[in-house]
């Protein structure tokens, strides 16, 4: 089972948002039972971003975790949204 992580500045607002389309995102593909969600902020996983098999976050992350996060902003946006799924997808069959 994959580890997903869903992360904003703070943890609350927009990366709820976004789990809950991800959630749905996820029953729609039949991929529920491939994936754990787990949902934070930044400042609380910087040293722990390598238990996780998926990162997502809304907001801007340092330098030094960037190739390992997706950006969730199309959620938000409505602008890029199936690239972002597909890239996510992409993670969950590795």
């Amino acid at each position: 089972m994959k580890k997903l992580l869903i992360m904003c500045g703070t943890g609350v607002a927009t990366s709820t948002i976004v789990t809950n389309k991800v959630k749905e995102w996820l029953k729609e593909k039949g991929l529920t039972d491939q994936v754990k969600l787990y949902q934070s902020k930044v400042a609380d996983e910087m040293n722990k971003i390598d238990n996780y098999d998926i990162v997502v976050s809304t907001t801007v992350v340092p330098d030094s975790i960037k190739d390992r996060v997706i950006m969730g902003l199309p959620l938000l946006t409505g602008i890029g949204t199936e690239e972002m799924y597909a890239e996510i997808e992409k993670k969950i069959k590795e």
